[in-house]
């Protein structure tokens, strides 16, 4: 499959992240929604810990366990494809493992370690088969298929899908991110009432926030017709 074409980056946001919820900010250039796919190497690797029952989980677990290394140390294409000592990579276990939590979280990876190869289409495809109920994960994932529908231009339906991850997570950590990128799409959709309802949340509901500092500035930008 060829390599899907890089746009523009829409939002030009670099995000902090707060460092005491265990948030790292490691590229600047690099889109607010998938640098807090962070959360998946968090939250993620202890929840497919705490669901193993079945011989078959702990297999797919113990083989996760080498791609998520790779993962880690941003080796994305191994990581996708596996190596050449033994290890599938994060497609292979996918499939080989269906039906698995492991296998459900192998699909996160993929998409996202695609979503840092600029692959935004095959980044989509694996992150819509992810499924959680967590109330970190699920929005992170939602937020990072938010700024690859950004990337592909496709703005409404990211814009919708970044409001979806902010409303899921309702934390101090997450939301605001994905509440500032919506209404920055939004503003470049010339939706300056749809902009200013997220600005506005940002202060409302998160105003301790680091996205809440200069929020009066975004806000009445948005007012401006």
């Amino acid at each position: 499959m060829t390599e899907q074409k890089h746009t523009q980056d829409p939002l030009h946001m670099d995000e902090a992240l707060n460092s005491s919820e265990a948030f790292l900010l490691k590229n600047k250039n690099m889109l607010g929604g998938i640098v807090a796919a962070v959360v998946i190497v968090i939250c993620g690797y202890l929840g497919y810990k705490n669901f193993i029952s079945e011989p078959n989980e702990l297999k797919a677990s113990e083989v996760l366990f080498k791609g998520e290394q790779y993962f880690a140390t941003e080796n994305y294409e191994t990581a996708l494809n596996g190596d050449s000592l033994g290890y599938a990579g994060f497609i292979s276990i996918a499939n080989e493992f269906s039906g698995t939590d492991a296998a459900n979280l192998a699909n996160a990876y993929a998409g996202i370690c695609y979503a840092q190869l600029g692959k935004y289409e095959d980044a989509i495809k694996y992150l819509d088969k992810f499924s959680a109920d967590d109330f970190m994960v699920s929005p992170a994932i939602l937020g990072t298929l938010g700024n690859c529908y950004a990337q592909l231009n496709q703005l409404d339906k990211a814009a919708a899908t970044l409001l979806k991850a902010a409303k899921t997570a309702d934390s101090q950590s997450l939301s605001p991110i994905y509440l500032r990128q919506a209404g920055e799409i939004y503003e470049k959709l010339g939706k300056k009432a749809e902009a200013m309802e997220a600005y506005k949340t940002i202060k409302a509901k998160y105003g301790n926030t680091y996205q809440a500092i200069d929020i009066d500035k975004y806000i009445d930008r948005a007012s401006i017709k």
